[in-house]
């Protein structure tokens, strides 16, 4: 795998990781032996007194509602939907505003400030910033309700026209909020666009909604201006200052170019009357950066938003003024900006880092100096499975590096905690959990600041074995997350007791989840021994639909006879007794071979990426022929360390690539991990071809969830794929 600051950011956590010394080289004999004292001799008796069948939780029941017939569950904590946190909180405008007033002296935004930053040059020319940044600096629940009224009014003010909408093009920070807060003081819709998509994509964003106002930071800035040409409706600019601000690239005569200071300057001098929303308002159309074609715009009311964090609230324990939330994720995506609604909700304080500086050894971080999570110690966080499969893969990876005695501690630790999770030994449990953390992983869960006692997981299926090794190694459980753009990430929750892999909870008490057979992949609601069919939403949380594209949004919402609005998924899940789901397959996922066989491309895909060899991997199928293809992104250091032990000579990564070698090697692998899973011969890939460059968000070959866009991979590798199938 390639570490670059150009290349994907989220990789710079795996780097961390990789690299920390997390067993100590100072154990000593009466250490080692009394570790393994210790796991021999905590009170085996106590296992058998004390361990017994506890009769399953009932997670979800049945409940009958209208629309297609399937089966149909609910949240067996509430008998009926949630919609709010509280009474009145019926808004985004007001749930901010209550919570701001009812926490005003707590802790709210935080955002580390920049002390110095240089550059270095690696053995190759390139050169690579490095930062050095302070403590955070915080403002308060009333301080930073203050600014978004300041904010709100200056937008006015500065001659906004209530009646258009506003968009925020920026990377996650502390201003990206308040303008978001801002905007909803007026009834403002607010646009939310990622921040690596393309020209092409942006361009169509803005000019689909009409967009008159646009909130950017410095970076983004340039950016827009290089294609203000082509941008119709923008009046307003507004930037977020920071160092890297270039005032040529705010002199474009048919806008008006503000920094986000003097528009709260502007409003703080000339106060406007709020005009508030009702929940039925459009608060935002979020453009995803969908797997095809161009950029949809999802509709999102204020009772969507307010929905989900009301039922979020009942799932994670404890949530309240005395937790830190890490936020380094993209706001522009569903998954973080309904994470960082809940934080505000609880009156939990947020603060902002970055991948790039997110640990001591991230690539932006100067040495020496330390990453957020060290100086922010957070007790939450979010992440996406991408990430954590590579913070697995990076820590095992050093284990296995160590010889003797460390490296036989680490695994005896780790498989006695695994069994105590999986209830077949109770010793692991008690003092002998707290023993194995001390001794062990305490030193791995510094690397994140050391106090996480619960992290939120969402965006695409989180493996068992990742689950396990974050539960073990960092000492949190896990809430997996499952929810789309279009139900506002509200659908399921694995709560914080269910001990299980590879389930996403029961359905959130703000939404119904029905399962609706099937049968041409042959997926029914009456399969055994668990219900099986395709994952369909209603309730609550469920958007208005797609801007400006009405034929999508009929083929994939409905409205029941009940008036409850559905969304059909495209996924295929299965329900387990304890009435959670678990998701199985995707509706577009699967192809039909030429003999008949039925191939799930998504399900080979999660098979085939536990393979050290690959970083990601596209599985494709023609239909006009019996067996697929791969494309492989070989991870880089495994590869080359192998072509090193081998003798395998070459000039570069693409060169050892494109070695006949190097793709036999990769192959037996793949067919390795393929047994292992039980994977039919016809799932394993034939030929494949191996690709040097990684997939990242800013290539557009992946979403900002690191999940496949398989048009844009198509269209890209077209040539290579036909070559495969020759």
């Amino acid at each position: 795998m390639e570490d670059s600051e150009g290349s994907n950011p989220y990789m710079s956590i795996l780097k961390r990781l990789a690299s920390y010394d997390y067993i100590s080289k100072n154990y000593g004999s009466s250490g080692i032996a009394g570790a393994f004292f210790i796991a021999i001799i905590i009170p085996t008796f106590l296992s058998i007194l004390l361990m017994g069948k506890k009769k399953a939780k009932q997670r979800g029941v049945p409940v009958q509602v209208g629309g297609e017939p399937g089966l149909a569950m609910r949240n067996a904590k509430s008998a009926r939907l949630v919609e709010v946190p509280w009474e009145g909180a019926t808004t985004v405008a007001a749930l901010f505003e209550q919570s701001c007033k009812k926490h005003s002296s707590y802790r709210c935004l935080g955002s580390r400030k920049l002390v110095s930053r240089d550059f270095v040059t690696a053995s190759d020319g390139r050169k690579f910033e490095k930062l050095h940044l302070g403590e955070y600096q915080w403002e308060s629940y009333g301080q930073v309700f203050d600014r978004t009224c300041n904010f709100a009014s200056g937008l006015i003010s500065l001659g906004h026209d209530v009646d258009t909408r506003a968009a925020i093009f920026a990377e996650s920070r502390a201003e990206w909020l308040i303008a978001f807060q801002g905007c909803f003081r007026q009834n403002i819709t607010v646009v939310t666009i990622y921040a690596s998509l393309g020209d092409d994509a942006l361009i169509y964003s803005l000019n689909e909604t009409q967009v008159s106002t646009l909130i950017c930071d410095a970076k983004q800035l340039k950016k827009v201006a290089s294609v203000s040409s082509s941008l119709k409706t923008i009046k307003n600019v507004i930037y977020f200052e920071d160092d890297e601000t270039a005032t040529d690239s705010t002199n474009i005569d048919s806008w008006r170019v503000s920094s986000f200071s003097e528009v709260e300057k502007l409003g703080r001098n000339s106060p406007i009357q709020a005009r508030l929303p009702v929940k039925e308002d459009i608060a935002v159309i979020m453009y995803t950066s969908g797997s095809t074609g161009l950029p949809k715009g999802v509709m999102i009311t204020h009772g969507n938003i307010v929905a989900t964090a009301a039922a979020v609230m009942t799932v994670i324990p404890k949530l309240g003024t005395s937790d830190v939330y890490l936020a380094y994720l993209p706001l522009a995506h569903v998954f973080e900006l309904a994470a960082e609604t809940v934080m505000l909700t609880a009156g939990a304080c947020i603060g902002y880092g970055s991948a790039l500086t997110l640990t001591d050894t991230s690539n932006k971080v100067m040495k020496g100096t330390k990453g957020d999570a060290t100086v922010l110690k957070p007790t939450l966080m979010a992440a996406v499975p991408a990430i954590l499969d590579r913070v697995r893969d990076g820590v095992m990876k050093k284990v296995e590096e160590k010889a003797g005695s460390a490296k036989k501690l680490f695994h005896i630790a780790f498989n006695r905690r695994l069994a105590a999770m999986e209830g077949s030994w109770f010793g692991a449990w008690g003092l002998e959990k707290q023993l194995w953390d001390i001794i062990i992983f305490k030193k791995v869960r510094a690397v994140l600041g050391g106090d996480i006692r619960f992290m939120l997981c969402g965006g695409a299926p989180l493996s068992g074995d990742t689950q396990r090794f974050i539960n073990i190694c960092m000492g949190a459980p896990i809430g997996q997350g499952y929810g789309l753009t279009e139900t506002f990430a509200g659908a399921a929750f694995s709560e914080w007791d269910d001990p299980s892999v590879g389930r996403v909870g029961p359905p959130l008490p703000c939404c119904y989840i029905k399962l609706i057979t099937w049968e041409e992949g042959g997926y029914r609601i009456v399969d055994k021994p668990m219900p099986r069919g395709e994952v369909v939403v209603g309730g609550c949380s469920i958007t208005a639909g797609y801007f400006n594209n009405e034929e999508k949004t009929n083929e994939v919402y409905k409205v029941d006879e009940t008036g409850m609005r559905w969304f059909y998924t495209g996924d295929i899940g299965r329900f387990h007794p304890d009435g959670c789901i678990e998701i199985i397959d995707r509706k577009k996922d699967i192809v039909k071979l030429q003999h008949g066989e039925y191939i799930s491309l998504g399900k080979v895909e999660a098979a085939l990426l536990s393979s050290n060899y690959v970083e990601s991997i596209m599985v494709y199928a023609d239909p006009f022929h019996n067996y697929c293809v791969a494309l492989v992104v070989p991870s880089r250091p495994v590869l080359e360390k192998w072509a090193q032990e081998n003798g395998i000579q070459h000039k570069d990564f693409s060169e050892l690539c494109d070695k006949v070698e190097s793709v036999n090697e990769i192959k037996q692998s793949l067919s390795k991990v393929a047994k292992a899973a039980r994977l039919d011969k016809f799932e394993l890939p034939a030929k494949i071809k191996l690709i040097p460059e990684s997939w990242t968000p800013e290539s557009g070959l992946v979403t900002a969830a690191l999940k496949l866009k398989r048009e844009p991979l198509k269209a890209r590798y077209k040539n290579e794929l036909e070559k495969l199938y020759q």
